[in-house]
Formats: structure tokens, C-alpha cells, sequence
């Protein structure tokens, strides 16, 4: 009787210790087969019931502490490149970690193109076996207010997992990983179509007041949210539905109509796209850094690439303030220091246009906004202006992206002594009827370059013999096609249109022809000598 009694007593305790270690959890960025970030202190967190005991143990390294208000967290000393690694945390065993170097990949649908979409899918996903490079996706969800979790998990690099993974975060850190050695984690955190301000956090919004329009709008949408949901369900959704059905009948009608007179059947119509709910919805400030930048933190990151732009071309004005703040943000909110940010200036998109003459405005003025934030510290910029689709908003050659934002990843990042940029306007002088341009980054010299190949079954792009892409204007500010030649590291620019010239663009269109490269193959980035801006170019205030 005794002894059943101790076997009883016995099951029971053991019974709440296993329910009481249940109660230990992880953050969500540590999983089975994470890279955790080296060379710093790492802090590792998680939630549990308050009071409870929690050990880590990873790398010769113990720690303990004691939850409350349900969390935990200790902070283990800084760790060198390598594994795989097991970690454990309270009855936790996480298997095959590495420690190396984590980067965040973020923007909008260029960022989450997938790499079995992109050029050359067929050739590159089987060889996309990387065990020392780990892929991690959030999950696409929005939130009113900072989450503590995101639900994702890290996986290891192979042919299956790579092929719906971002192929710009994908080509980033195999030619990262190639390049230094050191263990690479990608977490793709990205969302087409989305506005820089989703991204960043009411903290930051409220740093400046060319974007209170923002801060309004959140605090709009959150004081009023049931009458909005209200709307949305009784006029916005039935207007949709009504439309889609009546666009589906049309169609059915068509196909019977067709088939009956023994004809092709016509192609399924573009339905109108379901507007998304205002509980739901990427593009209202701060909602994505809430559900998809506040949950990885505090994991340490080495650095963030950034793919984004095109969603806030219609103010490229106040894209120059909000994208400073924006990366400043989240230098703060992570608390790795000025981590290095790296990120791709819009590509070369729609019809060519011959106008000389175009807006400050546009894609050529986001462009321009995504240059001027070279400023900040620690960043760096892939100029894309050469390998962009005309009719295609997501051009699929991500391989040549990717190798120049890596270029530029392992200058900023790793200090490598490499020609990592295109030539980028330094300084003007009129000399009479023409202007000398001196550049940056000029690598090994000057040269007339050409695109790379868009392997699509085209013939490769093929140098011109002579510059093109500048124009030049005099006091009255009118722009006209000018001649330019290559002197040395610098270009000379002239028009007999223009007797006494005062400023000069180059590449300032949606969709330019232009082919200024350096010899290490890297184009121009666009640029404009004038700071002519008029009155409809100033910072937009949104509306409350």
C-alpha cells in the first residue's frame, strides 16, 4: 500500500514537471535549424508561465532565469561562425543550428518574387543545395497593434524549399555564402504591393511631420474601425461581388456563344480583385511592421535587403523623408547598431518615352529619393536601371539584382575591397558651350556598356558607339537630347541646342535608354544636376 502510494505521488510530480517545463516556449525565431547571429550578444527569449525556471544551454554556455508576466529571457555571450549545433531550452532540444550571419529580406512583390519564377528557375533550383544556408517566410498578416510572435519556422536550403523562396533573398545569400564562407539565414518578411510606411512603426511615423498624413490615418482607421468594417461589409464587398458576378456571366455566356458556333473559347477574364477588409488590409501604416517586423525581434540580425519602391512612386518627395526614417526605425527598434541596409533602386519599367523633358515626379524622382538615402550610414544601393522589363512590373532576371546588391552587402558588411557601385555623380563645371560631370565609384575607368542578356532566347544586348541618356537644358529650364563622350573619369555633355548650359540629367525617365557603366560592368545610376522642384514635387501631406 506504501509503495502505491509513492508510485502515485511519484506520477504526479512528475506529471507537473512535465507540465510545467510544457509551459516553457521559444520565440518563434528559434526552431530547429535556425542560424543565430554571430559576434554579438544573443539574447534569447520566450514565454512562460511566471515564476517558472528557465535554462539555456548552447555552446559550453548555461544560463538560467525566472519568468514574469510571462516572459523570459537571458543573453548569451557572443558566439563564433559555425555548427551544426544543438540547443536546449528547459526540455527543448533544438538540432542542426548554425551560427553565421542573418538577414533580413523585406519590401514588396519584387522582394517575394519567388525564385521558380524567376530567369533560369529550371537550371538554378536544382542546384539550390545549401546545408549551410537556412530560409525562414513569416506569414502575411497585419496588425493594429505590435505582436509578440509571427509563426514562422527555419528550414534548410534545398531544391524544394528554395523554389517558393524570395529568389532575390535566394541568389543574395548563396553568392554571400560563396563569398565569405560564413553560415547564411534569409528571413523573407515581404508583401506585394505594400507601402513603405506598413512598414514602419508609429514610433518612427511620428519622428516627423511630413508624415503625420500617417498618423492620422492609423488613428482614423482605429477610431472608427467598426463603422468602416460596417461599410465594407454592406456596400464594399456586395459591390465586388455583384461585379465579378456579372463579369463571370458575361464570360460563361461568351463561352456557350462560342462553342455553339464551334469557335475557341475565350480566355478567362481579370476579375476584379476582392478589396481587402479593413481588418486585413497591407497598406494601412504601421500594420506590417506590427505583424511582420515587431515579432522578430530582438533576434540579431547582420544586416536587412530591401526591394520596394513602386508603391510609393505617386510621392517621391516624401519618399525621401519616410524611407531615412524608416530605416532608422528599425536600426532602433532592433538595437544591433547601425546595421548595414541594403537595398534596389527601381528598375527601367514602361513604355520608352522620348520626352527629354520629364517630371521631378514619378519613378525618376523615387529613384532619385532611393539615392539621396545613401546618406544614412552603413547603406548601399543596386542600380537596376538596365535590367527592368518595359511590360512587366516584376522583371524575372533576380540573379543579376541580387549579385549587385551583393557587391554592394560585401563592402558595406564585410568590408571587402571591391568595386562595389556604378559611377554615381560627384560634381559639374561649364566649360563655354559644354559641361564636364566628374563621378564616384569609376572603378577601373569609364566605359559604354551594354545590359546583361535577358536569356531569354534574345540576342544579347550589344554596346552602341556612343553615349546615350543625357540631356542638357540653360536657364529657362527646358531639356533637349545632348551628345556625350567619355574623358577620363569624367563625361563631357554638350547639345548645339544649348549655348550656355546649367544643368544636365542622365537616365531621367521611366524607362531610359542609357549605357554609362564602369569596366567592372556596373551601369550609372540616374541623376539630375538641377534641384529645379515645383510646387506639385514638394512633400504631400496625406489627407486626415
Amino acid at each position: 500500500m506504501k509503495r502505491t502510494f509513492l508510485l502515485i505521488v511519484a506520477a504526479v510530480v512528475s506529471a507537473a514537471v512535465t507540465t510545467a517545463f510544457a509551459a516553457v516556449k521559444p520565440h518563434c525565431t528559434f526552431t530547429d535549424n535556425a542560424v543565430l547571429q554571430r559576434g554579438v550578444p544573443l539574447p534569447v527569449t520566450g514565454t512562460a508561465d511566471d515564476g517558472e525556471n528557465v535554462t539555456v544551454i548552447f555552446q559550453n554556455q548555461k544560463v538560467s532565469t525566472v519568468a514574469k508576466d510571462g516572459k523570459w529571457k537571458v543573453t548569451l555571450k557572443p558566439l563564433e561562425a559555425g555548427g551544426p549545433f544543438e540547443m536546449t531550452i528547459g526540455t527543448t532540444v533544438l538540432k542542426n543550428i548554425l551560427v553565421g550571419d542573418v538577414w533580413v529580406c523585406s519590401g514588396q512583390s519584387n522582394m517575394g518574387f519567388a525564385l521558380n519564377s524567376a530567369h533560369d528557375a529550371a537550371q538554378e533550383i536544382p542546384k539550390a543545395t545549401h546545408p549551410k544556408i537556412r530560409l525562414y517566410s513569416v506569414p502575411l498578416k497585419t496588425a493594429l497593434e505590435p505582436q509578440p510572435s509571427c509563426g514562422g519556422k527555419w528550414v534548410e536550403c534545398t531544391p524544394d524549399t528554395a523554389k517558393t523562396f524570395t529568389a532575390v533573398g535566394y541568389f543574395f545569400g548563396r553568392d554571400i555564402h560563396a563569398a565569405t564562407g560564413v553560415p547564411i539565414g534569409l528571413i523573407n518578411t515581404s508583401w506585394g504591393g505594400t507601402p513603405a510606411q506598413a512598414w514602419t512603426s508609429m514610433q518612427g511615423l511620428q519622428t516627423d511631420p511630413v508624415l503625420d498624413g500617417f498618423v492620422n490615418n492609423y488613428k482614423t482607421t482605429v477610431a472608427n474601425l467598426d463603422k468602416i468594417v460596417e461599410k465594407y461589409e454592406r456596400e464594399t464587398l456586395p459591390k465586388w461581388k455583384k461585379e465579378t458576378d456579372a463579369a463571370l456571366a458575361k464570360w460563361k455566356q461568351a463561352v456557350a456563344d462560342a462553342k455553339k458556333a464551334g469557335q475557341p473559347a475565350p480566355a478567362r477574364p481579370n476579375l476584379p480583385r476582392k478589396p481587402n477588409s479593413p481588418t486585413n488590409n497591407p497598406n494601412t501604416p504601421t500594420v506590417l511592421y506590427n505583424a511582420m517586423i515587431q515579432p522578430l525581434l530582438p533576434f540579431p540580425i547582420k544586416g536587412a535587403i530591401w526591394y520596394q519602391g513602386e508603391s510609393n512612386a505617386g510621392n517621391p518627395m516624401q519618399y525621401r523623408v519616410l524611407f531615412p526614417v524608416m530605416i532608422s526605425d528599425w536600426r532602433r527598434a532592433w538595437g544591433c547598431g547601425e546595421f548595414p541596409f541594403l537595398f534596389v533602386q527601381l528598375a527601367n519599367f514602361m513604355k520608352c518615352d522620348g520626352n527629354p523633358t520629364q517630371s521631378e515626379s514619378g519613378w525618376p524622382g523615387l529613384r532619385e529619393a532611393q539615392s539621396l538615402t545613401l546618406k544614412l550610414p552603413n547603406t548601399g544601393q543596386a542600380v537596376i536601371i538596365d535590367i527592368g522589363e518595359a511590360n512587366d512590373i516584376h522583371p524575372k532576371n533576380k540573379a543579376d539584382v541580387s549579385k549587385r546588391l551583393a557587391l554592394a552587402g560585401l563592402k558595406v558588411a564585410y568590408g571587402k575591397d571591391i568595386v562595389y557601385s556604378g559611377p554615381t555623380y560627384d560634381t559639374m563645371k561649364v566649360e563655354g558651350d559644354k559641361v564636364r560631370l566628374q563621378f564616384k565609384n569609376t572603378g577601373t575607368g569609364l566605359i559604354i556598356g551594354a545590359a546583361p542578356a535577358i536569356r531569354l532566347g534574345e540576342e544579347p544586348t550589344k554596346p552602341l558607339d556612343h553615349l546615350v541618356g543625357f540631356n542638357v537644358a540653360g536657364e529657362d529650364k527646358k531639356f533637349v537630347w545632348a551628345s556625350a563622350k567619355i574623358d577620363g573619369n569624367s563625361v563631357v555633355v554638350w547639345s548645339d541646342a544649348v549655348k550656355n548650359p546649367v544643368a544636365v540629367r542622365y537616365a531621367w525617365a521611366n524607362n531610359p535608354e542609357c549605357n554609362l557603366y564602369n569596366k567592372e560592368g556596373i551601369p550609372a545610376s540616374p541623376f539630375r544636376t538641377d534641384v529645379w522642384v515645383t510646387t506639385s514635387e514638394q512633400p504631400k501631406k496625406e489627407k486626415k
